[in-house]
């Protein structure tokens, strides 16, 4: 089953056609998480088994810090994307990359690249 919620920044649509493909995804508009700060948000995802879908690069920022091993967070960095482009992107994404989602991982898709790193990311000692 394809789970996620859909970042504040993202069109709440979004979430309407994926759940009639069969996803189990939500916006945080619709969770009562649309002012929610980005690690209650990190938080709820990972206590729902969810991944996070979002615009906003501090997710990947907070996951790395404090070495997460979850939620997945699948960044999206392609501007103005509207819902049914959006949704047609992460079925694709879903696709190609659901194991690395199933285990930890950040996703970044940009027009040109998908990239993913795997959980937890490791720190890199000074040498």
């Amino acid at each position: 089953m394809k789970r996620a919620v859909l970042d504040q920044g993202l069109p709440r649509s979004t979430a309407k056609i994926l759940r009639a493909a069969g996803w189990d995804v939500v916006h945080t508009g619709e969770v009562g998480m649309a002012q929610a700060a980005d690690e209650a948000i990190l938080d709820w995802a990972e206590a729902q088994q969810r991944v996070c879908v979002t615009l906003d690069a501090d997710f990947h920022a907070l996951i790395a810090v404090h070495a997460r091993k979850a939620p997945s967070v699948v960044r999206i960095r392609i501007e103005g994307l509207k819902a049914e482009p959006l949704a047609t992107l992460l079925q694709r994404l879903w696709t190609r990359f659901e194991g690395a989602l199933d285990k930890g991982a950040l996703v970044t898709a940009t027009p040109s690249s998908i990239r993913v790193h795997h959980l937890p990311i490791e720190r890199q000692e000074d040498a």
